[in-house]
C-alpha cells in the first residue's frame, strides 16, 4: 500500500455502506433458502453463493477500516485530546468487531443492527455534517 494523500471519504463511506446492504440481502437470502438446502441442490449452491458474499463483504468492512482508516486517516496530532483519540480507536475497532461477527452469524436484525449502529457512529467522523 502506497500512501498517495488522495482521499475521498464520502466514497468510502458509501461504499461500506452497500456491503452492509449487501450483507443484510445476503442473510436474508440465506434464511429464504435455508428450508430448501437438504432436497434441492440448486438451493444449497446458491446458499453457499450468498455465504461467500456475506463473508466477502463482511472483510471488505474489515479491510476497508484497517487499511484506509486506521493506516492512512487516524492519526493522533488530528485529535484535540488522547480521549478523543482512543474514542475513535474504540468506534473504529467496534466496526471491525461488527463485521467480523456478521461473517460469523445471520441473524439479520442482530448483526446487520449492529453494523448500522457502530457504521453510523464511525462515519460521523467522516462526514461530520450528516
Amino acid at each position: 500500500m502506497v500512501p498517495c494523500g488522495i482521499f475521498d471519504d464520502k466514497a468510502i463511506v458509501e461504499e461500506l455502506r452497500q456491503c452492509i446492504e449487501t450483507i443484510r440481502k445476503a442473510m436474508v437470502q440465506i434464511a429464504e433458502l435455508h428450508p430448501k438446502i437438504a432436497s434441492d441442490p440448486l438451493a444449497l449452491n446458491q446458499a453457499t453463493r450468498w455465504i461467500s458474499t456475506k463473508d466477502e463483504h463482511a472483510q471488505k468492512i474489515i479491510t476497508i477500516v484497517g487499511d484506509y482508516c486506521l493506516c492512512q486517516r487516524v492519526k493522533p496530532a488530528v485529535f484535540k485530546s488522547e480521549k478523543d483519540y482512543v474514542e475513535c480507536l474504540k468506534a473504529h475497532h467496534a466496526l471491525m468487531q461488527a463485521a467480523m461477527r456478521a461473517k460469523q452469524g445471520v441473524d439479520v436484525i442482530k448483526c446487520c443492527g449492529d453494523l448500522d449502529h457502530t457504521a453510523g457512529d464511525w462515519a460521523k467522523m467522516y462526514l461530520p455534517e450528516e
